[in-house]
């Protein structure tokens, strides 16, 4: 047998809580839908979302012009209430004489055919370079004005820079997502080929206290759910960012009384996030955010090799965290389809 084939089966016996649905109506600020879904195939989707108590969607992947006009009409156009759609940035131009007013010009018609925000994926910073081939830094001055016109337009930008820390490190023995790299070796990060864990991240913080006008969503908890204490620094440090937990649920699953006194003292800055769409999945999201429950699975082998335990988040700091935060930073949501 080979290490991939190992799945032990516990045989410890605990109280199990199961949550099929969220105790309260959610909003997903981190999902990817694609705009030429059927109308049959949304109204599906919205089944699900209410069987799970999800209020609201936000597809990050709405791209820009004919592609996000598009998008809205796809999702909203039957279930307006239901969904949000961010736009997306063309990077091809960037070295160009005035990129940067262009593209700003191009987001604002964008948010006036329905755009509430701004997704900005995970190539910004490792692979995206300007017209003279050189890589474009997370905090480039060349993109002030797009950040300046989501300040002024009141859209916040959810943000992806980096990737786990795991993959920026050597493939070892002491790496801890060894076997999901053995796995899946185009996650790697070698040095060879990107920048460094740390230089991205210092990078996208110096872009928010450089913009503190506009919001920032830094999403999968800025890739520093394994180091909480740090990610609450920089939120202390800009009042400006925000955080989901999109894709990082295994993080806080395994330390959950210092994950639970953190989402207390900050659980007026992070949202609900999902990342991808697999209504099966959900529910443990929820057993991890709303019950005590001790080691159980995570919903999928990679992402995590250990178990989770329940971080049984107080009422408030859940309805925060499901839809309070996010009403607060996304325009044009209806308030009223949630409690207070």
């Amino acid at each position: 047998m080979s290490i991939e084939e190992y799945e032990p089966r516990s045989t410890l016996v605990v109280p199990e809580h199961p949550v099929a649905r969220a105790r309260y109506p959610f909003i997903d600020v981190h999902n990817h839908q694609d705009t030429d879904l059927s109308e049959a195939a949304v109204g599906e989707m919205v089944k699900a979302m209410d069987a799970m108590n999800m209020r609201v969607m936000v597809n990050l992947s709405g791209g820009q012009g004919p592609e996000l006009v598009r998008a809205v009409s796809t999702l909203k156009g039957r279930y307006p209430k239901r969904f949000v759609v961010f736009a997306n940035l063309d990077f091809s131009g960037v070295g160009e004489a005035g990129w940067g007013e262009r593209a700003a010009a191009q987001l604002e018609r964008d948010v006036r055919n329905g755009a509430q925000g701004l997704k900005i994926f995970k190539n910004f910073g490792m692979t995206v370079k300007d017209r003279q081939g050189r890589r474009v830094a997370v905090d480039d001055p060349r993109l002030d004005a797009i950040w300046d016109k989501c300040a002024a337009l009141g859209i916040p930008v959810l943000i992806h820079t980096a990737e786990p820390k795991s993959f920026f490190e050597p493939q070892d023995r002491y790496n801890e997502r060894w076997l999901e790299l053995k796995q899946f070796p185009q996650r790697a990060r070698p040095p060879d080929k990107y920048p460094s864990w740390e230089d991205l991240l210092a990078e996208q913080h110096r872009l928010f206290a450089k913009h503190p006008r506009t919001k920032f969503i830094d999403a999968h908890l800025g890739w520093l759910g394994g180091d909480l204490a740090r990610l609450g620094k920089l939120l202390d440090a800009c009042p400006n960012v925000y955080t989901e937990i999109g894709a990082v649920l295994a993080e806080l699953g395994r330390q959950p009384r210092f994950a639970r006194d953190w989402f207390v003292r900050y659980q007026d800055r992070v949202l609900f996030g999902k990342d991808v769409w697999a209504a099966s999945e959900y529910p443990v999201y929820f057993r991890v955010l709303e019950t005590a429950d001790e080691y159980f699975d995570y919903y999928r082998k990679r992402h995590a090799f250990w178990k989770m335990y329940g971080l049984d988040l107080p009422d408030e700091v859940l309805k925060r965290l499901y839809y309070k935060n996010a009403l607060a930073v996304i325009p044009g949501l209806d308030a009223g389809a949630f409690p207070n």
